[in-house]
């Protein structure tokens, strides 16, 4: 079989990316040539200072637009777009030799792409609220007390005592805010240790799978890594003015580019607009979305539920950047699991008669096509990597010299190989001490590397901005073994203190930072910025990060009332997911047969193969299985539209102007995205003054 995911259109590719190539070997060792120098390190540590407290503040507390809970952050973005138009150009005024360099810039946001991810939504700090709101919600009629109590330890939760009972002014006044003189950071401080030591193994983790994976899905399979072309392109003025110097540009720089200020131009007019009518009701609105609930409330279309129809700017310029054959997915299978919701209707099934559970938050037979379909996936993927694994293997057992560009790596495949298995294995200790058996706790996080992975070449090669799975993973082991209460789930296997392993890290991996370190290896390698210097600097940025990020999220409760965020989802009905699990697989059976499971998992599975295998033989074939593995998750119904029309753009430009119609017409789409990004800015500023919540630009 041809290489998986291997991207051909040659419009798919940067066409800076002709340049970085060409002008690689140009780089020096001048250290701001490498990018990693000692104002690039100030910067980046004061500003994942400023992102780990404000980014809490205003994601949690105010819900305005994320500056992180992206994989092309806006606070990355807004940084670079702030040092280039502002920074810079004061810089320059006092000297050229004070400049910020391309790679310095580069790095800066590299820095910020992790500093952006770690505090915000999306992020790890979700295990917080999952701590407190089981014992804060529970109740005599859903007796989630008797669940909790007596198979927590200590040092788990803050909601329990050394001796057992519950310490109830710590949840209570984290909801209420009522903390005056109470004291709580006593009661915080062995979880906090415990479970930002644990986030940060598992970042550790990523990292050295990371390394591993960068030369696979870099270089050997050429994968596009869609999210790079807008720091690439608002960058590559600066090494034009050191290059060419004193001599006349040949080529047009991005922000001189009359094409991309249009597009800056309509995205920022129509979003200033649209905020001035938040705060002006008499300036006219300018309506991106559309309520489909009254068009949909017959049968069989009410069937499908939820479908958002609305317009993100920086969606359709990020869309125009992918193959057709990716945007025609991601889009296209949200509707075909749609449309097998009205096929079960026309055959006789109601809403409530559809096979479903609590452990799959969707119809069990469309829930298991995805799980079957990412187990496919990553599977063949990883099997596509099997002789670039093999020399990984060989060279961590030392039956293989190291290839000369192995030097380039971030680090050395032997360290990453062992630090990769010793954080695994750590991961899995920390959970068996929890109370969690060992058979439970290597199924948790084999599934959570199988997301992971799956989740991550999403965003490299599909550019997918948010990304989520549909599927609790214990659930989908416990529903393949065993239906009604559970015989592997029970008291006894740690059921209790796995649900807060799980519903921490893997129930909602929006913004997990493993895609932020390839795209930050990828980027930092084709720069040739100083990757271990870089590696290094990261490590820090995401120390500081995580760590003041925790603190604040714990302070925002006790300071407000976490019942008086913005973000409800956050801070009340998502953090009851842990208990709901276990009451679930414990307490409530599904008259849905394991035989049936395991035949729509294998169904799953055979799709996502046979378009795999398709995708190798045909070049017309239009279908790519990362549309299969995103068309139940809310990104892809929050973004569809945008998608739509991203992907029609391109179709109809290449079709009628041919592929360099397609080339000249980026910058535009470009603008686009930035101008979006450059007022989500704007309008947290504003809003922050003001003091307006649940203003967002992007899906919240």
């Amino acid at each position: 079989m041809a290489q998986v995911g291997v991207e051909t259109s040659p419009s798919s590719l940067p066409s800076a990316y002709a340049f970085d190539h060409a002008t690689a070997e140009a780089v020096s060792d001048n250290p701001r040539d490498q990018g990693v120098t000692l104002r690039v390190v100030i910067l980046s540590l004061l500003l994942a200072v400023v992102f780990g407290y404000a980014l809490p503040v205003i994601d949690y507390k105010f819900l305005n637009t994320f500056l992180g809970g992206t994989h092309l952050p806006p606070g990355a973005i807004g940084v670079l777009l702030i040092l280039l138009l502002v920074i810079n150009p004061l810089l320059r005024l006092i000297s050229t030799k004070w400049r910020l360099s391309r790679n310095e810039a580069l790095t800066v946001y590299i820095t910020c792409l992790f500093s952006s991810m770690v505090p915000g939504h999306g992020s790890e700090n979700f295990t917080i609220p999952n701590l407190l709101a089981p014992f804060y919600f529970a109740t005599p009629e859903n007796k989630w007390l008797e669940i909790l109590q007596g198979h927590l330890p200590y040092w788990l939760t803050p909601a329990v005592n050394a001796n057992g009972s519950l310490n109830k002014p710590i949840y209570d006044n984290w909801f209420q805010g009522l903390s005056g003189q109470f004291a709580y950071w006593g009661a915080w401080t062995l979880p906090l240790i415990f479970w930002v030591s644990f986030t940060l193994i598992s970042y550790m983790m990523f990292g050295c799978l990371s390394v591993m994976l960068r030369a696979q899905w870099a270089e050997h399979e050429a994968l596009a890594f869609p999210l790079l072309r807008l720091p690439l392109e608002m960058t590559e003025d600066l090494d034009r003015d050191e290059l060419k110097r004193g001599a006349k540009r040949s080529v047009q720089g991005f922000f001189q580019n009359p094409l991309m200020w249009i597009g800056f131009a309509i995205a920022a007019i129509i979003q200033l607009q649209r905020g001035l009518n938040l705060y002006y009701p008499d300036v006219p609105n300018f309506p991106l979305d559309i309520n489909m609930g009254p068009l949909l409330s017959e049968p069989p279309w009410n069937q499908i539920g939820w479908v958002p129809v609305n317009i993100y700017f920086i969606v359709i310029g990020i869309t125009f950047l992918l193959t057709s054959e990716v945007s025609f997915s991601l889009w296209f299978f949200m509707w075909f699991f749609n449309f097998q919701l009205i096929a079960a209707y026309y055959l006789g099934f109601t809403p409530q008669a559809l096979p479903g559970s609590g452990v799959l938050p969707d119809k069990i037979f469309l829930g298991f096509q995805q799980a079957g379909a990412y187990f496919a996936y990553v599977a063949l993927v990883m099997w596509t990597a099997r002789d670039h694994f093999k020399h990984i293997a060989r060279r961590a057992f030392k039956r293989e010299a190291a290839r000369p560009n192995e030097a380039n790596e971030a680090m050395s495949y032997p360290a990453a190989f062992w630090g990769f298995v010793i954080t695994f294995a750590l991961m899995v200790l920390m959970c068996c001490v929890s109370g969690v058996r060992l058979d439970v706790a290597i199924g948790l996080w084999v599934m959570y590397l199988v997301f992971a992975i799956g989740l991550t070449r999403v965003a490299v090669e599909g550019g997918m901005l948010a990304l989520q799975h549909h599927s609790l993973p214990l659930g989908i082991i416990a529903k393949l073994i065993n239906t009604g209460p559970s015989v592997w789930l029970t008291y006894e296997s740690g059921v209790v203190p796995a649900s807060l392993f799980q519903s921490g890290f893997t129930y909602h991996m929006r913004c997990f930072i493993m895609p932020a370190y390839l795209y930050g290896l990828k980027l930092a390698h084709d720069r040739k910025i100083a990757m271990r210097k870089l590696c290094a600097l990261v490590a820090v940025v995401i120390l500081i990060s995580t760590v003041v990020s925790w603190l604040t999220v714990v302070k925002l409760g006790y300071d407000n009332g976490a019942l008086q965020f913005g973000h409800k989802w956050w801070a009340t009905s998502g953090p009851r997911s842990p208990v709901d699990f276990v009451d679930t697989v414990l307490a409530k059976p599904k008259n849905d047969p394991i035989s049936t499971n395991w035949l729509w998992l294998g169904i799953g599975a055979l799709l996502t193969y046979g378009m795999m295998v398709a995708r190798s033989r045909m070049l017309w074939f239009p279908f790519h299985p990362m549309g299969y593995l995103m068309g139940l998750t809310y990104p892809t119904k929050t973004f569809w539209t945008s998608i739509f029309i991203g992907w029609l753009c391109k179709v109809v430009i290449t079709r009628y102007g041919g592929v360099d119609s397609y080339r000249k017409a980026i910058p535009l789409f470009l603008g686009l995205a930035l101008g979006d990004v450059a007022m989500m800015l704007f309008w947290i500023i504003i809003d922050g003054w003001q003091g307006r919540s649940g203003h967002l630009l992007m899906p919240g």
